[in-house]
């Protein structure tokens, strides 16, 4: 009786959709709805110029930025996609920024999108289920293979996660097959469960209220981890054994089951935290690079 007054009480203060997005929902979509444009050039560097783009996504005009290398290309595609953060103190160059700047270096054309909600793109923010940005994302990708950036590969496109991006990645990864490959990192679960009671816990009961809104059967046909069979792509798995804010275990998981699956994974542990710094970074780095390498000569 008490969950179901809770539940009535969330939706009629409008805390959670009626009708969340699954991944059946997202298959049934199309995507590219067009309006690319670059907005500005941010910065020009000896290898890579920095733009500001934006597209749209379910109408609404999202934002992001691109590291464009140096020379004629066209050149394979990274999508970085960030981890949580605030999206009112959310700023065009993320905390991932180092990480987009090093895949450039490299000769990757990077794509860094900041979601619907996070200024200065329109919309309010996801709240614990975030397959609203993995429309984003899909949309991106979209418009990429249609020639939206002429010195992308749209052949050659990987994805790189960190935390919620991480999630996002995996829910991306079952609704474009074309991908070439995933890279995680200390990535949220592909229970969606999981996530919105961590959600709840991190967020002292403010977010993640979903959890006892939504029946089991909505839940489980959001989640990846229901649909694990139906990888195309290769994943890279990276997790910090010291990580207290994401439970490493997720990630063995996730790895137990693509293998199971006859799945492409590879899987490494780090004496890293949630950030990986010094050598846990320089020895994650090369791996990633080494991954990027074989999925998109």
């Amino acid at each position: 009786m008490v969950r179901w007054v809770l539940c009535l009480g969330l939706l009629l203060h409008g805390w959670v959709r009626a009708e969340p997005l699954t991944l059946p929902d997202l298959w049934q979509r199309s995507y590219g709805e067009g309006g690319f444009r670059v907005e500005r050039v941010l910065g020009e560097g000896p290898s890579f110029t920095r733009l500001q783009f934006s597209h749209l996504s379910d109408g609404l005009r999202v934002h992001g930025f691109a590291n464009l290398p140096k020379g004629k290309g066209p050149f394979p595609v990274v999508v970085v996609l960030h981890g949580y953060v605030e999206p009112s103190r959310y700023r065009l160059l993320a905390y991932t920024t180092p990480y987009a700047d090093f895949f450039a270096r490299e000769g990757y054309l990077v794509l860094h999108p900041n979601y619907r909600g996070h200024p200065p793109s329109e919309g309010r923010p996801a709240g614990g289920l975030r397959h609203a940005y993995a429309v984003d994302v899909l949309n991106l990708l979209a418009e990429v293979r249609k020639g939206a950036l002429p010195q992308a590969d749209g052949r050659r496109i990987a994805l790189f996660g960190h935390s919620m991006g991480g999630g996002i990645a995996q829910v991306v990864a079952l609704v474009d097959p074309r991908l070439k490959g995933v890279v995680l990192q200390g990535s949220m679960s592909g229970d969606e469960r999981r996530n919105l009671e961590r959600i709840h816990r991190w967020s002292g009961g403010a977010r993640g209220l979903e959890l006892w809104a939504l029946p089991a059967k909505t839940l489980a046909e959001a989640s990846a981890w229901t649909y694990l069979e139906r990888v195309a792509v290769p994943f890279s798995v990276h997790h910090g054994t010291q990580d207290a804010q994401v439970p490493p275990e997720w990630s063995w998981e996730l790895c137990r089951r693509l293998k199971a699956l006859g799945k492409p994974v590879e899987c490494f542990r780090y004496p890293a935290g949630h950030l990986f710094r010094g050598e846990a970074d320089r020895v994650f780095r090369q791996r990633v690079l080494d991954f990027f390498g074989r999925v998109l000569r």
